[in-house]
């Protein structure tokens, strides 16, 4: 049986995750110059080594101008627009529908046709303009300015993506689509009047038409526009679009421009210099000074989402109404982290010891959790950041752990962290635990659909009847070995990894078990946001089977780009720790750095033992052999030490 199609929807609809040189200088868009030099941040606190974002926001004016912007260049081409405006932390702040503007959106089919999962479906231009809007806040941060083209370079079966480029391998953040999920247990709901980091209709958006908001060089929100009637994304940087969506989206942040010295154009994956746009400010009208009262159109109410009864202000990030504020001396001893808040000064992911004494004979002690988090931070404070300028900068990453039921133990974060790594680094903990453990076959032939084929797959792959029982210790790279659409990753020709879909069904919108395992918890969302049901799609992932204390151990979907690894004690698995927000190898090094690190400060946890890493796998292909990865560590990677090799021989 091959993948399911969301079905029962309203409309025939589906949700849809999509994915999911020089130095500054004024912008040229009419007069608007907030693209220049920004100020520069203030010092970091006395014995930190990070700058504290000022706590800045945007005005339910602002709001009101963003869309002003937007509406007027739409205008200009003739075209009718949805335009979203969200905060950093995803605070949906208005959805605008021009008159005219349709109000729902198509997804690109599969290349050969045969559509599977969520690809060839409907979905509300309301909900794509949402996560365009929210890929743009989240992605971005004060030393990197990504846009959803951006996100298109990047989560592709090829990086660069191009026709010419066959046989690179894969984007770095292949997969990053499929997080932020409307069924995501760590997300807020704005329904529930939670606050900090919001979840996504459609999870992260790879379709151009979404870009950061930023005021003095601070990152305050993200912009997001629909209008040209396909929610999809660019398979060929070589060329430049004229993208409708992103010129409307462009003209909606004048005003309120990424810096040009941290736009992605001037950041590096692999010597390849990324993609912010590729429609600039000369080629957008004068739409400076539109005023939001006289624009034709109307707020647009989305259920879950946005009432419609008025534009809001934003929060301003890193105060206790963001959700997300510095951590107390009671905390972390270690300046400079950050935490999730609730609101009232709690923290909402407090360090505690595993929950799972039922089910191992040596669960993570609190004492044990506290020291995996400040290692694994200490480590990132000392490590060269990959997609940061300046060059030279600090990595800053979101570090999350878990104990073998997939529950949090504790997050985190660097002050400057982009957002979108918060959920990421808890998807890719989990990933590597469960994979890791010996539950994992079980509980993934116990779920429905297609899911427990993938079971067989990988076995038959392997040549190992007895994959998926703890045999081996998974961490995300080897796990993401196995989910592209060719193994090894980019060749072409050779078969896909049995995670994934085959290259003739593969794109961004269904990439295998991924997919597959939250299919029906989008198909439920819509529903709700849609008005055809009253019911939401639970908090909390995947159709796995529900253990003790509440929802399945992959409660926020999983992740297939490196940056976790599993955590032992004595040979027995005990739990995951996950890192997001930089290079990969730099989450890679971070975690499993750190976790070894911490080993040695506090003895009796560490590393999965050599013997049995997934890198002992070796995978016949054709006349070859070929051996899956574990962890890459970066190439000098610490700013205070020239020491090279540093994940060698642990």
């Amino acid at each position: 049986m091959r993948g399911g199609r969301a079905t029962g929807l309203l409309a025939g609809a589906a949700l849809l995750l999509a994915s999911c040189g020089g130095g500054d200088s004024p912008s040229s868009n009419g007069g608007a110059t907030g693209g220049g030099t920004p100020p520069p941040p203030p010092p970091p606190p006395s014995g930190g080594v990070y700058s504290i974002p000022p706590a800045i926001s945007l005005s339910a004016t602002d709001v009101g101008t963003v869309i002003a912007q937007a509406a007027a260049e739409a205008r200009s081409r003739n075209a009718a627009a949805t335009i979203a405006v969200t905060d950093r932390v995803g605070n949906v702040l208005a959805v605008f529908a021009m008159p005219g503007a349709a109000p729902t959106a198509t997804i690109p089919g599969a290349p050969n046709g045969d559509d599977i999962d969520i690809q060839g479906l409907t979905i509300p231009s309301a909900g794509a303009a949402i996560a365009k809007a929210i890929t743009g806040a989240y992605l971005s941060s004060g030393g990197n300015a990504f846009s959803t083209r951006t996100a298109s370079m990047i989560v592709q079966e090829h990086f660069p993506p191009a026709p010419t480029t066959a046989g690179l391998e894969s984007g770095p953040l292949f997969g990053v689509q499929f997080s932020q999920l409307p069924c995501s247990d760590l997300s807020a709901r704005a329904s529930e009047g939670l606050i900090g980091p919001k979840r996504s209709p459609l999870g992260l958006s790879a379709d151009p038409g979404g870009f950061p908001l930023y005021r003095n060089g601070v990152v305050i929100g993200g912009v997001g526009v629909i209008a040209d009637g396909t929610y999809g994304f660019d398979p060929n940087v070589l060329d430049r679009d004229t993208d409708l969506d992103e010129a409307i989206a462009l003209a909606g942040t004048v005003g309120f421009e990424a810096p040009v010295r941290i736009r992605a154009d001037r950041i590096t994956a692999d010597g390849t210099s990324l993609r912010y746009t590729d429609v600039e400010y000369p080629q957008i009208g004068n739409v400076a000074g539109a005023s939001f009262a006289g624009t034709a159109g109307a707020l647009l109410p989305v259920t879950g989402y946005f009432s419609g009864a008025g534009l809001l202000a934003g929060s301003a990030y890193g105060t206790e109404a963001s959700g997300i504020r510095p951590s107390t001396a009671a905390e972390f001893s270690i300046r400079d982290a950050f935490v999730l808040s609730n609101g009232a000064g709690a923290n909402r992911f407090p360090v505690r010891g595993g929950t799972d004494g039922a089910d191992i004979a040596a669960p993570i002690t609190a004492g044990e959790a506290q020291a995996i988090l400040e290692e694994a931070f200490t480590v990132m404070s000392r490590a060269r950041a990959q997609i940061r300028q300046p060059l030279d900068s600090r990595a800053q990453v979101t570090i999350s752990l878990v104990d073998t039921r997939g529950r949090v133990l504790g997050i985190v974060r660097s002050p400057d962290a982009p957002i979108f790594g918060i959920d990421v680094s808890l998807q890719k903990a989990r990933t590597a635990n469960f994979f890791s453990g010996p539950f994992a076959a079980g509980e993934l032939l116990a779920a429905p659909g297609e899911v427990p084929e993938f079971v067989q797959r990988v076995r038959t792959f392997l040549g190992d009847p007895n994959a998926l029982t703890g045999t081996f210790a998974f961490a995300d790279r080897s796990g993401g070995n196995l989910s592209r659409p060719y193994f090894p990753d980019g060749e072409v020709g050779q078969p896909h990894g049995p995670l994934s879909r085959p290259i003739q069904q593969f794109n961004p919108f269904s990439t295998g078990l991924q997919s597959a395992l939250v299919l029906g918890n989008l198909a439920q969302h819509l529903g709700f946001v849609t008005g055809a049901s009253a019911t939401d799609t639970p908090r909390g992932c995947t159709g796995l089977p529900q253990i003790a204390g509440g929802n399945s151990r992959l409660a926020n979907g999983i992740q297939i780009f490196p940056g976790s690894v599993p955590i032992y004690r004595n040979g027995v698995l005990v739990g995951g720790i996950g890192v997001s927000g930089d290079g990969i190898d730099q989450d890679d090094m971070i975690s499993f750095l750190g976790l070894n690190n911490a080993g040695v400060r506090v003895g009796g946890i560490g590393n999965a033992p050599r013997d049995i890493r997934a890198d002992r796998i070796v995978v016949q292909v054709g006349g070859r052999q070929v051996r899956l990865r574990y962890v890459n560590c970066p190439f000098a990677p610490f700013l205070d030490d020239p020491t090279q090799n540093v994940c060698e021989g642990l």
